[in-house]
Order: C-alpha cells, then sequence, then structure tokens
C-alpha cells in the first residue's frame, strides 16, 4: 500500500517566529526554527528569504554562529566582563560582545551567599542573566572564566560575507576570519586589535575587532607593529593597575624631612615624570675646602612596589620603559610613573636620597643614603637651567639663580674634573631628536643640544651610583651591578686595521683603557674622518650588562657601578633600592637570572 505523503506544514508567520526566538534563550538557528515548525526542504528557501527580511526590517539581528536574536537583548546565559563598581557600591558589569549601535544595557551582579573566588575589574565571568525590564538585567555569577584572551595584531579586510585579519606577525600562518558585526566598524585596509575567539574546531580561527588604530600604512602604526614584532607588552594586567591605583601618600613617619630643602628636577621638555631631584651647597667643613655636599633624592618606588606583588611580576616581566618617537611603554602603570612616583614641585613625595660629599676634584669622601620625605622646589628644563646659568633667567629660575643653581653648576664643576681624570671614554656622537606632528607624521629629525645642564645631572647621578655600589659592597649585600667588560681583542684588532687604513694607531699596550680610545678621538677631532672613527669605536665596545658579578665599567673607567637613579623605568634600580633599604630578606633570588632577563629586556 503507498503511503500519501504529508502536506507541508503551514508556514509560520513573522510574529511566530520572532516569538520562537525569544522563547528559546533569546537567539536560535535557522535550523532549530525549521524543526520547530516542521518545515520540509521545500520551505526552506522560504524561511531564509523571510529570516532575510526579519533582519532588515531590524525584528531580528544576525548573531555568532549563524543565529538570530531580538536586537539589544542579551541570550540568558551569557558571558559579561566586570566593570566594577557604580557610585552606590553595586557592582555592575557588561556584556563581552556587543554589536548594537546604542549602549549595552546595564548589567547589576548579584551578591553571592556562598563564597566563591572574589572578581574584580576586568574578571570575565559566565552568568545567568533575569530581565529587570527593557535595559536592565540582574546577573548570577556561574563561574569565573580565565583572564587571559589571546590577541592578534593585524590588518583587516572586508568581504562581502564576512572579513578577515591578517596578522602582522610574520610567524603567524593562518589568517583570522571576522564574523558580521563583529568588525566594530572596522575599513578595509586598518591596523586593529584583535580578540581571539575559541569556535570552529576545522578551518580558520575566528576572531572579533576590539580596537581600531588607523590605516596600516599610517605613521603610527610603525611603533605598534615594532612592540609586537618584539613581544613588548603594552596593556598592564587588571590586578597590577588595581596594585597603582591603590596607591597613595606616604607619612613621614621613620623618614628624614626633606621638604625645606630647595630640591630641584632638570628634565627635558617633553618629560613626563620625574624621578630624580637635586641640589648641592659647598661644603662647610674646613678639612673639605673647595669642596661639595649633594644631595640626589630618587623617587621611592619601592615604597609602592612590594616584593611578589602583581605589579612587582608585571614590572620584572618588562625589565624596563621602551621609548618611542611617538609613544612610551612604560615600566609602571601611568598612577605611578606619573603620579606618586613623580616628583612634582610643591607635592610631598616619599623618596630614597643620597647625600655625596666630594673634594674640589670631584673625588667622592663620603655618603650617606636616607629615605625621606622631599617637596620639589621647581620643575627645570635642560634649556631654562642653563639660560638661569648663562644669565638669562625666567620667572621660574630667577629666585633660584644664586642659591640653588649656582651651587648645582660649582659641585659640577669639580665632578667634570674628577671625570676628565678618571679618563672616562669620550665619543662624539650628536643625539637626534624625531619631532612628530599632530597627525603623527615626522615633522623633522633634529640635532639635539648638549649643554652643561644635562652634564651636570648626568654626573650628579653617576656619583649616586657609585655610592650605592660602594654601599652594597661595603655592607656585602646583593647588588645589581652595571657592568661593562673591555672591547675583545678580535675587535680591537679590526680596529687597529681600520685605523691603519687611514694612518692612524691605537696602542698596543698590554692593558687597553678608555683614554686610550679618547687619544684617537682627539686626533680625529675637526677631520673628516671624525664621524666614522666615533661610529667605529663604538662598535669596538662591549654591551654593557647587569649582573651580580662585578668586573667594573670599562667606559666610564669606574671599578665598581650601579644603577639606582630611575626605578621608576628600569627594573635593575628597583633591586638596588631594596637592597639598600634590606628589603631583599636571607634570599634576594637569583640575580644572575634576573640579571640576564632585564640585560634581554633593554636590548
Amino acid at each position: 500500500m503507498t503511503r500519501k505523503a504529508r502536506p507541508p506544514a503551514p508556514f509560520p508567520s513573522r510574529e511566530q517566529i520572532v516569538a520562537f526566538v525569544r522563547e528559546s534563550g533569546g537567539t536560535a538557528g535557522k535550523r532549530e526554527i525549521a524543526r520547530a515548525f516542521r518545515l520540509d526542504p521545500s520551505q526552506k528557501m522560504e524561511l531564509k528569504r523571510l529570516l532575510r527580511e526579519l533582519e532588515a526590517d531590524g525584528s531580528l539581528q544576525r548573531r555568532r554562529g549563524r543565529r538570530f536574536g531580538e536586537p539589544g537583548q542579551l541570550p540568558p546565559v551569557s558571558v559579561l566582563e566586570i566593570a566594577g563598581p557604580d557610585a552606590d557600591g553595586e557592582l555592575l558589569a557588561r556584556p563581552l560582545a556587543w554589536d548594537q549601535d546604542g549602549p549595552p544595557p546595564t548589567i547589576y551582579v548579584a551578591p553571592e551567599k556562598r563564597s566563591r573566588s572574589a572578581v574584580t575589574a576586568g574578571d570575565r565571568v559566565l552568568a545567568r542573566l533575569t530581565p529587570l525590564g527593557r535595559d536592565a538585567y540582574e546577573a548570577r555569577i556561574i563561574r569565573k572564566l580565565p583572564g587571559a584572551t589571546q590577541r592578534a595584531l593585524g590588518i583587516f579586510r572586508a568581504g562581502e560575507r564576512e572579513g578577515r585579519i591578517k596578522p602582522v606577525d610574520k610567524r603567524a600562518k593562518d589568517e583570522f576570519v571576522v564574523a558580521r558585526g563583529d568588525e566594530s566598524g572596522a575599513r578595509d585596509g586598518e591596523l586593529v586589535w584583535a580578540e581571539v575567539l575559541r569556535g570552529r574546531p576545522l578551518g580558520l580561527r575566528q576572531a572579533r575587532v576590539v580596537e581600531r588604530l588607523g590605516a596600516a600604512d599610517g605613521p603610527r602604526s610603525i611603533s605598534l607593529v615594532t612592540l609586537h614584532d618584539h613581544d613588548i607588552p603594552s596593556r598592564f594586567p587588571e590586578e597590577a593597575l588595581a596594585d597603582a591605583d591603590a596607591a597613595g601618600p606616604a607619612a613621614l613617619d621613620g623618614r628624614d624631612d626633606l621638604r625645606d630643602v630647595p630640591l630641584v628636577t632638570i628634565d627635558g621638555a617633553d618629560a613626563r615624570d620625574f624621578d630624580d631631584a637635586v641640589w648641592a651647597e659647598a661644603d662647610p667643613d674646613p678639612e673639605n675646602a673647595g669642596g661639595w655636599h649633594l644631595l640626589v633624592a630618587i623617587a621611592d618606588v619601592a615604597w609602592y612596589v612590594r616584593p611578589g606583588a602583581p605589579l612587582d611580576r608585571e614590572a620584572y616581566r618588562r625589565g624596563n620603559s621602551v621609548y618611542f618617537p611617538d609613544r612610551v611603554v612604560p615600566m609602571l602603570p601611568e598612577a605611578l610613573s606619573n603620579g606618586w612616583c613623580s616628583l612634582v614641585p610643591g607635592e610631598d613625595r616619599p623618596c630614597l636620597a643620597v647625600h655625596l660629599w666630594i673634594d674640589g676634584d670631584g673625588r667622592l669622601r663620603r655618603h650617606r643614603f636616607v629615605r625621606g620625605l622631599m617637596r620639589s622646589a621647581a620643575r627645570l628644563t635642560y634649556e631654562q637651567a642653563q639660560a638661569a646659568r648663562d644669565g638669562a633667567p625666567d620667572a621660574t629660575t630667577g629666585p633660584l639663580a644664586d642659591r640653588v643653581i649656582a651651587p648645582l653648576y660649582g659641585a659640577y664643576q669639580a665632578l667634570a674634573t674628577g671625570r676628565s681624570a678618571r679618563g672616562v671614554l669620550d665619543l662624539d656622537l650628536p643625539e637626534r631628536r624625531v619631532a612628530i606632528a599632530d597627525d603623527g607624521t615626522v615633522a623633522r629629525i633634529e640635532k639635539r643640544l648638549r649643554l652643561d645642564s644635562h652634564r651636570l645631572i648626568e654626573e650628579f647621578m653617576i656619583t649616586a651610583n657609585v655610592a650605592a655600589a660602594e654601599t652594597l659592597e661595603r655592607r656585602k649585600a646583593p647588588c645589581m651591578y652595571r657592568i661593562h667588560d673591555e672591547p675583545s681583542r678580535d675587535k680591537l684588532e679590526a680596529l687597529r686595521e681600520f685605523l691603519d687604513s687611514i694612518g692612524m694607531k691605537l696602542s698596543r699596550a698590554q692593558v687597553i683603557r678608555a683614554r686610550h680610545f679618547n687619544q684617537i678621538l682627539a686626533k680625529a677631532r675637526n677631520t673628516p674622518h671624525s664621524h666614522l672613527i666615533n661610529d667605529v669605536v663604538l662598535r669596538t665596545q662591549a654591551q654593557a650588562v647587569y649582573a651580580p658579578d662585578n668586573i667594573g665599567h670599562f667606559g666610564l673607567a669606574l671599578r665598581r657601578y650601579a644603577h639606582f637613579t630611575s626605578p621608576i623605568r628600569r627594573y635593575a634600580d628597583l633591586l638596588v633600592h631594596r637592597a639598600l633599604l634590606g628589603e631583599l630578606g636571607d634570599d634576594p633570588g637569583d640575580f644572575a637570572r634576573i640579571g640576564e632577563h632585564i640585560s634581554a629586556t633593554e636590548r
């Protein structure tokens, strides 16, 4: 007996399909809709046409995974990102994927009765949502999701059905697929940051655009690509940012009160953080006639960055700040680097300071480190300080010219005498500055002027660094030295061959000193070969590195040297601060390994 063909089911109306999607938890796929209304294959083309109409008139919206949902509505179980508390203390969240034109709905995170892992701003959670009207939800956390998400930097390419992202990382073999709605408005050819999504087990992986960075061939893209190529982290983990945001003023308790000392900072005009301040006076000690008493105060970064804390772990990972013509990638978050660890004028700041007593020939007689509280008297630029020294003070430097600036230059003259006597390697390689226009293009490349004010700060910092190394060595405490080995024999021989070709000779002394190079540089000065010889002598030198074993500093002609003066931007300096404060404990960790790591990040 032949069975009669079943007649097609009645085709659903627009209202029935929208209602089904709503009742299915907020989203549904075409296959689910066809199965629910018992549509046969001949009706699927009609369903496809109707879904397209519903999408076009805004009744439904296409979601990830070829699903449809009501516009502006979130599925009952969603992935959220914790946004933090509002003004009333209510914990808020936002949907991780929101592709509507308007703002996302307000999501209140319900307090948990049972103990669970605490969530903070930036955490991602899987949560069950209950509508509280049209534009608000209550979220109950099901579980906390892993925080780390894979990000990719690439060039976005638009397509008819989906976009693609071609990673700038040459090691990446495959592109990423960007579903409709995940482009975040990115245009063809733009450089974008994308978040890699879980999904397809086969084929290209999916990603969604999270940040548009402008044209891929734009002037600001070069720095971003360089950061990515060298794995330089540009975003701080949320827990590190929370550490920095929790910072506040330091009390005077246990500190020397240096607030009446007119310490000043002297930096470049474009500097944003000021982590070192200086002061000097003629030494009143009759046994040191012609000598000077210096004070170098450095931001007390160790007070805010505690060993093992999230902020410390991230600072170690970065190793140092990285500088580009159009941006800085700091070692510490802005709340510290431009905030509590920046010695801004007129505000109390904790510091680690060193009193230095030098004789008239710049030799260090004695020194003493103190933990203090200071208040900068002025923020000066190199040009300001030099102009005041040269007899052209302005409104800021006028009141400081005689009592602050003149003694600083007096002490500098003594230090310069000591530098010359040591025979410090004296290369003449002009520094260039890349000036960036407002649109990010290179406006010009200009030669930086070398003023005595630059040299003053350098000599003050070098003397403080020497004092730090001497103090730790005397205490038999761990020290992260800044070491600079003498040139290798192979490099010396190559230099000699080069100099022979232009009629110059390098000493064949058994022990080579920096002064031997200075003799060559002096002969080359004002000759057509001057710049080339300076460059070749520089390339002959070994690379300076950080290490716990001291071999001295060849270029500075110093037996012991450590970086102490910039813990905002160098992790080595932070370690030296901790050692001086006795905060490394009995086990300072593997200093050799740490030295290798921070030397690598510096390179």
